[in-house]
This record gives structure tokens, sequence and C-alpha cells, in this order.
């Protein structure tokens, strides 16, 4: 039969793998075994029960990826960095009228300017009122994510070690050692080709130190129960003790490998797992576990193990008490030390053992030593009280503004056209808003009198509108008619006119009613371009009418005010202008007639 690919032959027709090697059954060839030499251990308590999102490979990763501060720092420079950026970049572009959405950022961000608004830059260099510019908005908001990010970081750092554990050694006595009751799980994985049908001598507990009187051999079913059965990697030794009441300093417990046909007893390496889980608790163990392929720390050649030198795999076991689960008593394996057998280096020396019948098996002894004479209670003290936590909140606050603080003060020294910067986005700002409140303004006036030329005469100055200041309006939807009437507010009333006609005619209670009606008819000017829907009603007047004097507003003397007198009297003026107007009119007319009544007499007497 063909040997393995890199195998070496031994008694003509046996195949082995060369030392460090393993044989790759599916490939078929001998492949180099290497693996990481780290041992890993749990020094405090881990959950025994695995939870449902812990089984989930991304949230696994993700739990290792955020187990570190510079996750937060890197977050919190990338939004820094990027907020600058657009901050940057919107400083090139054009602010307009004030109309399009790059002045609008620009203006929001001026409007977050809320740590250093009344800290700009001045000739006198003296604290101004409070301002809002573009840079001080953008330096703001940067300050803030700076400080959020280090607050996150800080609460991190709380959460994760806030506090730490503080580990008590005291001796001990037999009582307390007593009272530990662990399930306790040993497996001893032999890295190789071999099976569990090479095993021999699995059975004996030994117990105390060999020579002493403590010394003690017993079956191992007594104690534990004791397994193999074969894996990927090789026969694995379990070793399961429930209830396990260590009162023994010292244990060991021995195993062989022998060579079957075929089946050459070898290994390249030993992997173990060692776990201590508390009887009445059982959600928290403890555990230690790695993998050994070399027999020197000096030397990281590869070598294969074979030989009648027992290697030896020493462990502590650690008796603890923590006080802060309620006093749970747990025991703490940890790896100790170990100790090589016979092994192999050179391809044709470990072919020389493979066809020696006293090389054929491979020793393996577990030792185990409970450290019975001291016991470890831990404890935990917090770190970080509420004082400490606001120093540290507020350093980083300070840390935060006082440096964008400064670079605000540079670039408004340097730079003179940012000390003023304010002023360009308030004044468009504010002729924007001036042009929006005049256009409400005239569609307030044109939706009220009905003005449709009222745009025209904005758009051209030179075209007045002949809109008259009284109308009235039609009646729109359920026929409600809404009367406008424009009033004329005198703050003064000027009685220096002069007026052609001294007399003044006193007014008349009959003539009240008189004046109501001629005031509605009188025509003062018309619009041209009237929707047909708000026609307005034409006044006719009379010129040889004479109107009755304006009605007096009469009061009780405690109620009559200043204003309701200087109506009365505003009334009664523009009568008087209308009386001496009339007689004006009058007189004119009867001036006209007198000739020609002369010039008829004349006529007729001749």
């Amino acid at each position: 039969m063909a040997c393995p690919t890199n195998s070496i032959r031994y008694n003509t027709s046996q195949c082995a793998c060369p030392p460090g090697h393993i044989l790759n059954v599916t490939s078929n060839q001998c492949i180099l075994f290497t693996a990481n030499s780290i041992i890993s251990m749990d020094s405090g308590v881990d959950y025994y029960t695995i939870s449902f999102p812990e089984t989930l490979a991304a949230f696994d990763s993700i739990k290792k990826f955020t187990q570190s501060q510079a996750v937060f720092l890197e977050a919190t420079l990338v939004m820094l960095l990027s907020w600058l950026v657009l901050c940057f970049f919107l400083r090139f572009t054009k602010l307009g009228d004030g109309r399009n959405i790059w002045f609008r950022m620009r203006w929001w961000i001026s409007r977050l300017d809320i740590c250093f608004a009344t800290r700009h830059w001045l000739d006198d260099q003296k604290v101004v009122m409070k301002r809002k510019t573009e840079l001080g908005g953008t330096f703001s908001i940067a300050s803030w994510i700076l400080f959020i990010g280090l607050f996150a970081v800080l609460l991190y750092q709380i959460i994760s070690k806030r506090t730490i554990e503080v580990h008590n050694v005291r001796a001990t006595n037999g009582p307390e050692l007593a009272a530990f009751f662990n399930d306790m799980e040993f497996n001893i994985t032999t890295v190789s080709t071999m099976s569990c049908s090479n095993l021999r001598g699995l059975g004996t507990l030994v117990s105390g130190s060999p020579g002493f009187i403590d010394h003690r051999v017993t079956p191992l079913s007594k104690i534990a129960n004791y397994s193999c059965h074969n894996t990927s990697k090789g026969p694995t030794v379990t070793l399961k003790c429930a209830n396990c009441q260590l009162t023994q300093d010292n244990l060991y417990i021995s195993w062989q490998f022998v060579d079957l046909p075929n089946t050459p007893a070898s290994a390249v390496g030993f992997e173990f797992n060692l776990t201590a889980v508390n009887q009445n608790r059982k959600k928290y163990v403890s555990f230690v576990g790695g993998t050994l392929k070399n027999g020197s720390t000096f030397d990281d050649r590869p070598i294969t193990f074979r030989g009648r030198e027992s290697n030896i795999l020493k462990f502590n076991l650690f008796p603890r008490i923590y006080h802060t689960l309620h006093d749970l008593r747990l025991i703490q394996p940890l790896f100790h030390e170990f100790l090589p057998g016979s092994f192999f280096r050179d391809p044709s020396h470990l072919q020389a053992s493979l066809e020696s019948s006293n090389d054929g098996l491979i020793n393996t002894t577990l030792y185990v030593n409970l450290l019975s004479a001291y016991i470890v209670e831990i404890d935990n003290q917090s770190i970080m009280g509420p004082v400490s936590f606001l120093a540290d909140l507020g350093g980083l606050y300070c840390f935060s503004i006082g440096i964008f603080f400064y670079l605000l003060v540079q670039c408004e020294f340097r730079i003179k056209k940012l000390r003023n910067e304010d002023s360009n986005l308030r004044r468009i700002r504010n002729r924007h808003k001036a042009q929006e409140r005049w256009e409400k303004l005239r569609k307030y006036v044109m939706y009220t009198w009905g003005c449709s030329t009222l745009d025209d005469d904005y758009k051209n100055p030179k075209m007045a509108s002949g809109c008259s200041p009284f109308m009235i309006q039609s009646v729109h939807g359920n026929g409600s008619s809404r009367k406008q009437k424009q009033q004329k507010r005198l703050d003064s009333v000027n009685f220096n006119r002069k007026v052609s006609t001294p007399g003044k005619k006193q007014s008349t209670v009959s003539e009240k009613q008189h004046l109501t009606h001629s005031a509605k008819q009188h025509y003062i000017g018309s619009c041209k371009d009237l929707s047909q829907s708000q026609q307005q009603e034409s006044f006719v007047t009379d010129e040889s009418y004479i109107p009755p004097p304006p009605a007096l507003e009469v009061k009780d003397g405690c109620e009559m005010d200043m204003s309701a007198i200087q109506r009365n009297l505003e009334n009664l003026y523009e009568y008087n202008v209308m009386l001496r107007e009339k007689l004006v009119a009058a007189q004119s007319s009867l001036h006209s007639l007198s000739p020609k009544s002369s010039s008829r007499l004349t006529n007729n007497e001749t």
C-alpha cells in the first residue's frame, strides 16, 4: 500500500509521519501540526448558561469590536471631521438673494452659535453683545461633538471599570474546605492518529506524596467517572467528578497509549480543558484550557511524543469565595507546568523508535495540586464617586470648548473679514423678509379692496390707480356684504385756513339724516380695472343740494373724552369747508348770470 505524502517508512512496510506532522485523512498526506500555544484561562466567574444572542457570530464580533475605547474615539473623530468638511464646503457657496438652499444652510449654521455668541473678536478686544456668526456656529457644534464623544468614552469607562476586584489571601482550615462542593470535569486530548483502542492503564487514582504516610492508591471509579471517546484530533480522556469534596492536596492519574498494527503510539501535542461548576449555583463556571505542542519553551521545533518517560500535566486548584455573589464558593483551576516525556525531533531517530518494541507507548500523567493551605476571598470596590465623575465631566467640557475657542480667536484675529461676517447674512435676510412682507401686504390689499390694477401700479408707478377711498364691496358667496370705509384721522386740526365767507351756518336736528344719505352718495373716485364680482355702487351728488350739518357725539360730562371732542371739531370743520365751496360756486354762478340778464334787458328795451 502506498504511503501518504511526506511520510517515512519503518519496518519496510509501515508508514508514519515525520516529527511534528499529523496525517490528514482527507488529502492522504502528512501536514505540520500548528496551533496557538497560549493558555486561555478565566480568572473570574463566567456564566455557564449561554444566552441566545451570544450564539450569533455577528453579535459576538460586535461585542469584541466594541470592547475598546478607541472605537468611540474613532467614531467621534469621523463625525467631527465630517462636520468641519461640510461647513468648509458651504463657505464657498454663494449667498445670492437669500432664497437658495445654500443661504438657508449657512444661516442655520450661524444660528447654532450657542457657545461663542458673546466671545467674538473686535478691534477693542472686549466682550460684545450677543451676535451669532457662521464660524461660531461651526465651532460650537464641533465642540459639542467632541464633548459628547468624550462623554461616551467616560461612560464606557465607568460602566466597564467602575469597580476593581480585590483579592485577599488568608489561611484556611479543614471545615472551610469541606464547604466547597463543585462539579469538576477534566478533558485531555492526545493530538494524534490514534484511537481509544490504543488506551491502556486508566482506572487508578494516587493521592498524597509517594513515600510518605499519606500515600494512597484507590480505584478511580470511586471518586470520578472516566471515559474515552474519539474526536477528529485524537482520543479524548474525560474525567467527571460530581459534587467533589477535595481533601487531599496531591492527586495523580496516569494512562498509556500503546502500539497497534498499522497504528503506532505517537502524538504531536496535547489539548486540555478543565472546568469547575458550583453544585448549588450552576450558572457560574471557572475554567482553564490550552494546547501543548512542544516540550521546550526555548525551541519551537516540531516534535513527536513517544517513549516510556511520562508526559506530566500539572494543574493547581484554588478555592475562592466571591463575596459579591452572596459568598459563592468556587474552585479555580490553573495550569501550572508541562513536563514533557520522551520525544523525537529527528526523523531517523523517530524511525528507529518506531521499529523498537520498547518505545511502543506514550505515558501521560495528570497531576492535580489542591492549594488547601490558603483560600482567596474576592470582593469589589468602587473607584468612581459622584464628585470624581462631575470633575471629569467638567474637565471634558472645558477641554472641548477651550480647543475651539482658541481656533475661533485665531481665525478672527488673522482674518479680518471674519470679524463682522454676521452683518452680511443679517442684511440679506432682512431684505428678503421685507420683500416677503411687502408681497403679503399687496396681496391683502388686492383681496380686501379688489384693486387688480394695484400690481400694475406697483410695477409702473407713473400710472396711478383710480380707486376711490370710499367703496362698498359687492356681495360674495352667501350674499353677505362688507362695507370698507377709509377714515381720515388728523393729529391736529388747522383752523387758520382762509374762508371767503365769514358766516357759518348752524346745524339743526332735522338735517342729520340728510347728511348720512349724502355722504354715502358722494362720489370721490372709481376703479377702472375692478373685476365683475366686485362692482362698486356709484354715488350721485346734487350740486344744488346742501347737506345738513354733521351729527355731534354728545355724552355725559364724565364720559366725554378728548378724542370725541376732536372728532366733533373735525366734522364741523369739514362741513364748513364744504359750505364755503358751495357758496363760492353759487356766487360764481350768480356773477355769470348778472351780465346776461342786463344784456337781455337792454335788448328788450331797444
